[in-house]
């Protein structure tokens, strides 16, 4: 399911050792955008949630966490941050960075 968060939910499921994917992302990014397009399609086939989470609301915890581009997914397994993988790509490309990184 993706879910719009802030760092206070991203926070949350660090602390709580839960296991999802963050999408860093920017309202004005094409890349972005395309890859949401992507995620909207993929997320109902995956048991995970997926947080979007806007750079320009969360600048802090962007740079907290090193985003340089956006845009920019962690893949989160037991409240440890496990991949980190960043541009657009296609829904088999992000099939297979879950099925490598998640399961």
């Amino acid at each position: 399911m993706l879910i719009h968060a802030d760092a206070n939910a991203f926070n949350k499921l660090l602390e709580g050792k839960d296991t999802f994917i963050v999408d860093f992302f920017a309202t004005w990014c094409g890349p972005c955008k395309m890859l949401g397009a992507v995620l909207e399609k993929v997320a109902p086939e995956i048991p995970y949630d997926i947080l979007k989470i806007d750079i320009d609301e969360n600048a802090k915890l962007a740079e907290e966490y090193e985003v340089m581009v956006v845009p920019t997914l962690l893949f989160v397994k037991d409240g440890e941050i496990i991949h980190r993988e960043s541009g657009f790509f296609s829904k088999d490309k992000f099939r297979a960075l879950v099925q490598a990184h998640m399961q």
